[in-house]
């Protein structure tokens, strides 16, 4: 499945956050730039650098009057323990199905260990205040991550 095109609407979704509410990307438009990322595995190294990082520029992506929503095919209740463990700030989505990983192109082959098997490839999608897709990161460096991600923002101002 192909990822979808820069400047296109970015593709409508709800789904249930950890605290077992609806979001909807919708409920941004028009107030917030979106930072969505998706990540394979909540609990993991590299997903809780990537998750730490965005919780602590919460206040840096805040003065881009932006938000981030972390997107795993983990369960509501695994997303609660990340968030209580981690202390985040932010919302996590939960994916389960991975019926938003393949809108967004996300869903895919992966290879750890000689072994192959299909699963979340590490990508953060830049949407503005419109809804649309301004920037596709596909090349995630799990470290740094929130430092990438704000620097692409303050290149939308």
């Amino acid at each position: 499945m192909a990822l979808p095109k820069i400047g296109n609407m970015a593709p409508a979704f709800s789904l249930l956050d950890q605290s077992g509410n609806k979001v909807s990307l919708k409920d941004f438009k028009g107030e917030k730039n979106v930072v969505l990322y998706f990540y394979p595995k909540a609990m993991t190294p590299g997903c809780t650098v990537q998750a730490c990082g965005l919780r602590d520029s919460k206040r840096a992506l805040g003065r881009q009057h932006s938000v981030a929503l972390g997107i795993s095919p983990d369960p509501v209740s695994r997303l609660k323990k990340f968030e209580d463990k981690e202390s985040l700030n932010f919302t996590l989505l939960s994916d389960e199905d991975h019926a938003v990983a393949d809108k967004y192109g996300v869903w895919g082959l992966k290879k750890f260990m000689g072994r192959e098997f299909m699963g979340i490839l590490r990508t953060t999608f830049i949407i503005n205040k419109q809804g649309k897709l301004v920037h596709i990161m596909d090349k995630v460096k799990t470290k740094s991550h929130h430092d990438d991600v704000l620097e692409v923002l303050k290149s939308l101002d």
